[in-house]
């Protein structure tokens, strides 16, 4: 769910830049306890349509305490970078990082189906890509996506868009 915007100051070849994010909140559920909560922070290039990722704050929960922040970076900290999740312009086998975190987070995209079918709960959508990721954190895992216009992060894996919900109003 869109939960708000935030700022993000970053410090590019000596030069320090604001960059305003959308915060996407996502929630992970195990036998109905909150296990993970993770604020992803994301921002759209005006000029290509690029849809860069800037890092994410993560709280990982054991019986409804917080326990670690594994997996949280942010772009501009620690030798981290920007990512891109989807270009502006979908080429057909791309290849690109989406997480950029060294040691934290090394996602790699690349981009393997489009012009998809997919229907779901939340309804029907044509003109989706598929993106297969990888990591050489984690030799052998892979992780497939689908992607739609209008609406973006379809399905993950074996987990499929239930509801499409209103955004909330920015908080700054």
């Amino acid at each position: 769910m869109l939960e708000r915007t935030r700022r993000i100051t970053l410090t590019i070849g000596g030069r320090q830049h604001t960059i305003r994010t959308a915060v996407v909140e996502e929630r992970e559920f195990e036998d109905g306890e909150i296990k993970e909560i993770s604020r992803n922070f994301f921002a759209i290039c005006e000029k290509t349509g690029d849809v860069f990722y800037f890092g994410e704050d993560v709280d990982i929960y054991e019986d409804g305490e917080v326990v670690s922040h594994d997996g949280a970076w942010l772009a501009g900290q620690n030798g981290a970078l920007p990512g891109i999740v989807m270009p502006g312009t979908f080429l057909l086998g791309s290849r690109y990082y989406q997480e950029v975190a060294p040691g934290i987070a090394l996602d790699r995209a690349e981009h393997v189906a489009e012009g998809l079918e997919v229907e779901t709960e939340a309804g029907d959508f044509e003109g989706c890509v598929e993106v297969t990721e990888t990591s050489p954190l984690e030799p052998g895992a892979e992780s497939t996506k689908v992607y739609c216009p209008g609406v973006g992060l379809v399905t993950d894996n074996d987990l499929v868009l239930v509801e499409i919900g209103e955004d909330e109003e920015d908080d700054d």
